[in-house]
């Protein structure tokens, strides 16, 4: 029973994150369910890249400010805020990518986690 709870619990947070990605206009957001893959480290990815290391920064912002205020989360880890060319966010079950778009490109994460089911998420007005 707790592990449906868990991974419920992934799915919300996954949601939440992608609010406040899109709450700033962060580019081509991808969600990789890694449930079914046995050897993964968590059980979502959620990818996006920006235009600048200011917006990368607004989209990291944007994003922990939205999981305090809507589900009383903290990230575990943040790696990469004062570079911006790569940005991470552990929330535990859920790791946020907010990467430069070369830099995106050139590690194409996507791929390297072909297994996943991956969603790609519809850009707001």
């Amino acid at each position: 029973m707790k592990i449906n709870k868990v991974l419920k619990t992934s799915e919300i947070l996954s949601s939440i994150i992608i609010k406040g990605m899109q709450e700033v206009k962060a580019k081509e957001i991808v969600s990789l369910d890694l449930r079914n893959i046995e050897v993964s480290i968590c059980d979502f990815f959620i990818v996006c890249h920006s235009t600048s290391n200011t917006h990368s920064s607004a989209i990291a912002e944007s994003v922990i400010e939205e999981t305090l205020l809507s589900f009383k989360e903290k990230p575990w880890q943040k790696e990469g805020l004062t570079n911006g060319d790569w940005i991470l966010l552990d929330y535990g079950n859920v790791v946020v990518h907010i990467f430069q778009k070369e830099i995106r490109d050139y590690y194409k994460i996507e791929k390297l986690w072909g297994d996943a089911n991956i969603e790609v998420i519809k850009e707001t007005g």
